[in-house]
């Protein structure tokens, strides 16, 4: 029986508590300055103001919540990924997962360019399902090129992961060059990672994935735990290795096609999150697993705050700021990793 680690509550209240930062700076700062009084006054109906209700509720809530809904999504696959594969390098844009569903998504956007509305409900519940397929693609490539001796090879599967990225990624720019201007321009904003085109149909779409996932994964903590032992060891206390690794790595791919579909590709939440879920909770998955989604609703909160208001009235795509962070803490860890 697992010990309680004492670390896991007070991470989790710090981790709430940092998000609920986050939010806060988020909703009052801007373009158009507004205090917290105000904020409340504006939620809970007290003196309405027109002003108000548009800048709360049409540009900045929408935006913080699809924000946060993203980021637990892929800090919590990035968890499931590197438990997985047992490589802490692993994470859903360095494996090509990122870049098979915005291929996927891309080519939506081009079939039914003039069709569909991207941010009517028929484009928005479609574009997951293009996203899944594609990350279904991505990962059935990683399968047949990572594998040795019918087992994931954690050193080959970075090396295949990067290739497949450069692959999709090659893909993507080819389709999006054959789009007419006012659809290129919207898909290059997308596959940046941002957050500008948030709206409360999108939130929408992103909860039943995050209502029928996570209880998938998190009750197989224990599974996690085991695939960190040798296969052997694991198949000999009866479980079934392969059924398990498909459930999960579906699972996984579901939570990043949907925040795919919805943010573009922000890559790098799913490599930082479980990396400082573990050092501030240790190595038990059903500590690791909340912590890591809660740090990746953190991560991107920020990281659009930032990238709004650094260079305001000009934005900065969420996902660029987190690679500004990610893409050195990445090489840190290779080198880390090879001593």
């Amino acid at each position: 029986m697992h010990k309680a680690s004492p670390r896991f509550p007070l991470a989790l209240v710090g981790g709430i508590a940092v998000v609920l930062l986050a939010v806060y700076f988020s909703l009052t700062n801007g373009t158009f300055d507004i205090t917290i009084r105000e904020v409340f006054q504006t939620l809970l109906r007290i003196e309405p103001n027109s002003d108000y209700d548009l800048v709360v509720f049409e540009f900045r809530l929408p935006r913080i919540m699809l924000g946060a809904l993203v980021g637990f999504a892929l800090g919590m696959a990035g968890a499931v990924i590197q438990g997985v594969t047992r490589n802490g390098l692993a994470d859903p844009g360095i494996l090509g997962i990122n870049a098979g569903a915005g291929m996927a998504v891309v080519l939506f956007m081009f079939l039914f360019q003039g069709q569909l509305t991207l941010t009517g409900w028929a484009g928005v519940m479609m574009m997951p399902m293009f996203g899944a397929a594609g990350g279904l693609a991505a990962t059935a490539a990683i399968y047949m090129f990572a594998r040795d001796g019918g087992q994931l090879d954690p050193q080959r599967l970075i090396l295949v992961g990067i290739a497949i990225a450069s692959g999709f990624g090659a893909i993507t720019m080819y389709v999006s060059l054959k789009m007419n201007p006012k659809d290129y321009e919207a898909a290059v904003t997308w596959l940046a990672g941002s957050l500008h085109s948030a709206n409360w149909k999108f939130v929408v779409t992103m909860l039943p994935w995050l209502i029928l996932i996570p209880p998938i994964i998190w009750t197989r903590s224990r599974i996690l735990d085991l695939f960190q032992l040798s296969e052997a060891s694991v198949k000999s206390v009866g479980v079934a290795v392969e059924r398990e690794k498909n459930i999960l790595l579906l699972c996984s791919i579901g939570l990043v096609s949907a925040s795919v579909a919805v943010s573009g590709s922000i890559g790098f939440v799913g490599l930082l999150a479980p990396h400082l879920a573990r050092q501030l909770v240790g190595l038990q998955h059903r500590h690791i697993l909340p912590i890591s989604g809660i740090a990746g609703m953190a991560i991107v909160v920020v990281a659009d705050f930032i990238g709004r208001s650094i260079f305001a009235p000009a934005e900065l795509a969420a996902g660029i700021v987190v690679s500004v962070i990610g893409v050195p803490y990445f090489v840190y860890l290779l080198f880390r990793m090879r001593k």
